[in-house]
């Protein structure tokens, strides 16, 4: 009889603290924070002894913000709400109004503070969590040092900074320095709600626990790694962020840097923050960045134009709202990046991420070498697909193995199987909203899947030399891939020139047909 062994550290619910929201009344908070929060009060890891303040511009009373989060929650729960847990999560709800440059705004959030920590017993443990526009952070956190907010002598004081930490180099450094000034980095939590995701956390834990892939995990026996986010969805309403951004700055130096982080690192000594951070730190440290030369080479960007997607004809992006009809901007971008070290060395880690594509994912494909050919030739099999070990991330979370066996009959055909695990496996789970793991994680003081310092310079020390060249040269094709097509040919050509190709979830590689 086949026994299952679950290993499982104890969960024990987060400190008492009172989370303070800078954008409480937007987006994030409501379709995201609010949402994690109550599922994590679903499952006992939220403390009784919690508040939550939101502020922003409008005024508003504690009463109406509210009933404005009751309503919101309907709408964006992603499990059904049971109304005694929700009210004790609605009755900790506050709210202050004020513009985040104004001294004053602190000066009522400090009293504010005192007063919930009498009444919910918070113990002055305070979580900032900046949920603003970027040009927002460096006001803020320097605000919450000047009215002595950001330390105390009794309890913990941390902030959560989103994304994007910085536009390139230069602007991320100057940001870690005016971060530095007011808080320590042991304060600063830079969050990336992809690593809240259950198969990206599932990776060290796939490749420490388990014996079977240690060994091959390296360039004897791996020939390269894919990594793709693909998107169906165009910009929707946020064009005039996208047009300040592009697909390289809002998906690839943040979320698939560090995806590529947690697929090369070496095996920490343990699974403290600081030596899962220091593995991963070197891994990016270990990607030479680009000559100009090499981004010519070695990336290629797009834009899509009009075409047909799910039956439905979309727009090119410059017809987008808030988007320029000239624009230069990239809504796709493929790259050859390789990890000088001697676990990576000659492997090829090829990234692509892009909008308007055919489907929805966000996978890494790790393609091993193909077996020699010669033992085969009798049974007339002249190539053989290597394996390959495939991470899904979303939307469907999953990890499979493609292996090659014999068909049932008389003479030698190969057909590709799949061994496969997924998280339906482990039965029926509530969606999350990917911020549960993170939100708890900063909540007792767990900075393994935030960024540290080192590791955003590091990241865009890669990214800033493409951006570079592609300031400087304007693109002249653009749009060059249809809405609904697997991005512009040249990205094909990118892969093509080393004998390779994109793989593709969609199609039956080993020649059987669709699947």
């Amino acid at each position: 009889m086949a026994q299952n062994n679950v290993l499982a550290a104890p969960a024990r619910p987060a400190d008492p603290c009172t989370i303070v929201i800078f954008g409480g009344a937007g987006d994030l908070t409501r379709r995201k924070l609010l949402p994690a929060l109550y599922n994590l009060k679903a499952t006992g890891l939220l403390p009784k002894e919690l508040a939550v303040v939101g502020i922003a511009r409008a005024e508003m009373s504690h009463e109406q913000f509210r009933d404005m989060q009751v309503k919101d929650i309907a709408q964006f729960a992603t499990r059904p709400i049971e109304e005694p847990l929700w009210a004790d999560v609605r009755d900790a709800l506050y709210y202050e109004h004020g513009e985040f440059a104004d001294p004053a705004t602190y000066r009522r959030l400090s009293v504010l503070l005192g007063e919930i920590a009498g009444k919910h017993g918070t113990g002055g443990n305070v979580l900032f969590y900046l949920a603003t526009p970027p040009q927002f952070f460096a006001e803020i956190v320097t605000q919450l040092a000047a009215a002595g907010l950001a330390r105390q002598a009794r309890g913990w004081r941390r902030v959560i900074i989103e994304k994007p930490f910085g536009r390139d180099l230069d602007s991320a450094r100057l940001l870690n320095g005016q971060v530095a000034q007011a808080l320590e980095e042991r304060q600063v939590y830079r969050i990336d709600h992809y690593l809240g995701k259950e198969t990206v956390q599932n990776i060290m834990v796939f490749r420490f626990a388990n014996g079977l892939f240690e060994p091959i995990w390296n360039r004897r026996y791996i020939d390269h790694v894919q990594i793709e986010v693909a998107e169906t969805v165009g910009v929707e309403e946020r064009g005039g962020y996208y047009e300040t951004a592009g697909v390289l700055r809002d998906m690839i130096q943040n979320h698939m840097f560090q995806l590529l982080a947690l697929v090369a690192m070496e095996p920490p000594t343990s699974f403290e923050a600081d030596a899962v951070r220091d593995e991963k730190g070197k891994v990016l440290k270990a990607i030479r960045p680009m000559r100009p030369e090499d981004v010519l080479q070695r990336t290629v960007r797009g834009q899509y134009g009009e075409g047909i997607l799910g039956g439905h004809r979309v727009p090119g992006y410059r017809a987008e709202a808030k988007v320029s009809p000239t624009s230069m901007i990239e809504t796709y971008a493929a790259m050859k990046l390789q990890v000088e070290n001697w676990r990576w060395a000659g492997v090829p880690f090829y990234l692509r991420s892009g909008k308007r594509l055919p489907s929805r994912r966000t996978e890494i494909a790790i393609q091993f070498r193909q077996p020699p050919l010669l033992l085969f030739e009798a049974a007339a099999i002249d190539g053989i697909e290597p394996n390959r070990l495939v991470l899904h991330i979303q939307p469907d979370e999953s990890i499979e193995i493609q292996m090659k066996a014999k068909r049932p009959g008389p003479i030698v055909q190969l057909q590709t199987v799949k061994l496969d695990f997924s998280y339906k496996d482990f039965g029926e789970t509530a969606a999350a909203t990917g911020y549960e793991r993170l939100l708890y994680d900063c909540m007792i003081g767990d900075m393994t899947l935030f960024h540290r310092a080192d590791t955003v310079d590091a990241a865009w020390q890669i990214a800033t030399p493409i951006l570079d060249v592609w300031g400087s040269l304007k693109p002249r094709d653009f749009p060059n891939y249809a809405a609904g097509t697997w991005g512009p040919a040249s990205a094909d050509e990118l892969i093509g020139r080393d004998g390779r190709h994109w793989w593709n979830s969609g199609v039956d590689v080993s020649g059987n047909g669709p699947h």
